[in-house]
């Protein structure tokens, strides 16, 4: 597994190729958006500290149309290219660089933690 603090490992490999999981939860709107879950505190000391007195656990970290489908496809099966093309299906035209953007958006969420790739 390929994990956000092994982001060298990363470098070596055809980021379509792999196979990205998810590291949160999420919360499905009522609109059909997303909302992932992220834990304000990930330091289990500050976390143990400081939790019970917040009154939520979680940031919301809210995704647009296309990330959310993005998100939803990144079930450990489909890799990189497949969620690309499946989005190409779903949205068509309307998503010009589809390939190019689904590189980018899997980027910044392996970058900040919200997944790690399975291989």
């Amino acid at each position: 597994m390929i994990t956000s603090k092994d982001k060298n490992k990363i470098k070596d490999k055809n980021l379509m190729e792999l196979t990205p999981i998810r590291n949160y939860e999420h919360n499905i709107k009522e609109d059909g958006l997303i909302d992932v879950l992220v834990p304000r505190f990930t330091d289990k000391f500050f976390g143990k500290l400081l939790q019970p007195r917040m009154k939520n656990k979680f940031i919301r970290a809210n995704l647009d149309k296309i990330g959310s489908f993005t998100w939803l496809q990144i079930d450990g099966i489909n890799t990189v290219y497949q969620i690309s093309q499946n989005l190409k299906e779903n949205f068509g035209e309307s998503l010009p660089d589809h390939n190019s953007r689904t590189a980018l958006f899997i980027s910044q969420l392996f970058r900040n933690g919200f997944i790690n790739f399975k291989e």
